[in-house]
């Protein structure tokens, strides 16, 4: 006998009864799989392999105005030949006509004052130098601030984490706890998290040679994006370049130490503005970059807000476009990268998941004031 409709109706409900009821205890067991999955993550994690490098911050802690000073760069003492840098034993590799290069076979710790005069003028020249199999991080803070301080007077951060007793350090530190604050600081509401930027040229004395060694890196991404500023201004026709010589633009610390007092940080020191040429020309290369960025420039002296806003824009498109004039520099344990802040940008590459720690340390000797680029028709 065939079945009545009433029977296949309650067929049919006991199925997707059915169903229902092994979804939901699917469902169950991914979570308790989830949980369990987590637990046991945080359960194996050993915690960062450098706990004396975790960022300190003392409310109390307060710096005074920062003041000019002399400085000369430490490249112009440099043999061009550079024979304690590279030398016989050192192995280089270009990552780009334009910057980067990866070094392996010298270890900047055991530089002498010449062999470090070297690294001043190879890395003005190379931009960015990535140092593989390095002992840097090892060595000790006091022997790190020693080489660091070689370069110049160096900047203590008035936001970021430091090492307690070493102002010196800047701390780079992501772990799941701070999740959160690394999506808010990039953008949450951006399509991308790219932030290129030169750090603190809000100082009257901006960042020359600059040191940056990383403790953990996430198993993939996390890198460190670099272009050259040098090859920026290049790109320019002849024109416009004419058109941006002797503009300045004001950068501005508001942002930063506003950012650091909303979320409860501390702010040593009042934040400040202060004017650079748009186009600087470096000490020792005499090379001509553009020196904006979006990360603290904020606009153009003597434009109106809406002729800053165009031509700002265009300068950080194409700075951020250029991707034939840019790098990826990838780091590895031991891996130390040294740049000229005063013409390059640079940007994290926060594609890494943020369940994993991602921890470094920078040291970030000043240089001179901006150079103004003048040519020889206006001077």
């Amino acid at each position: 006998m065939a079945p009545s409709v009433s029977d296949i109706k309650s067929a049919t409900a006991e199925a997707v009864d059915k169903v229902a009821s092994d979804i939901a205890q699917l469902k169950l067991a991914n979570t308790a799989v989830s949980e369990s999955t987590t637990e046991a993550t945080e359960a194996s994690d050993p915690g960062p392999s450098y706990p004396g490098y975790l960022p300190y911050y003392d409310h109390d802690e307060k710096f005074p105005p920062l003041e000019l000073f002399e400085h000369s760069d430490v490249g112009l003492l440099a043999d061009p030949a550079k024979p304690n840098l590279l030398n016989e034993n050192t192995k280089v590799k270009h990552l780009s006509p334009y910057l980067g290069t990866e070094v392996e076979g010298v270890q900047i710790s055991q530089l002498s004052k010449e062999g470090l005069n070297e690294l001043a003028l190879y890395a003005a020249e190379r931009k960015v130098v990535i140092f593989r199999d390095q002992d840097f991080k090892d060595i000790g803070y006091d022997r790190q601030v020693e080489i660091a301080r070689h370069f110049g007077h160096i900047q203590r951060h008035p936001t970021s984490g430091n090492v307690k007793g070493y102002p010196e350090f800047h701390v780079v530190y992501f772990d799941p706890t701070t999740s959160r604050v690394f999506r808010d600081y990039y953008g949450k509401d951006r399509l991308s998290k790219i932030g290129w930027h030169s750090d603190v040229t809000y100082e009257k004395q901006p960042a020359a040679t600059t040191f940056f060694f990383i403790l953990d890196q996430p198993p993939i991404g996390g890198d460190t994006l670099f272009g050259s500023q040098v090859e920026a201004y290049n790109r320019l026709s002849p024109e416009f370049k004419k058109r941006l010589e002797g503009l300045r633009a004001v950068h501005s610390a508001v942002h930063q130490a506003e950012y650091s007092k909303g979320k409860g940080g501390v702010v040593r020191r009042e934040p400040i503005e202060t004017e650079h040429p748009i186009v600087r020309v470096h000490p020792v290369t005499g090379e001509k970059a553009l020196f904006v960025n979006e990360g603290f420039t904020r606009y153009i002296v003597g434009f109106k807000k809406e002729e800053s806003e165009f031509l700002l824009k265009f300068l950080y498109d194409h700075i951020a476009k250029g991707a034939d004039f840019h790098i990826r520099a990838r780091y590895e344990p031991g891996t130390v990268v040294v740049w000229d802040n005063r013409v390059t940008v640079h940007s994290v590459n926060p594609d890494f998941d943020l369940k994993h720690r991602r921890h470094a340390v920078r040291l970030t000797p000043q240089g001179e004031a901006p150079i103004p680029f003048v040519s020889d028709s206006t001077a």
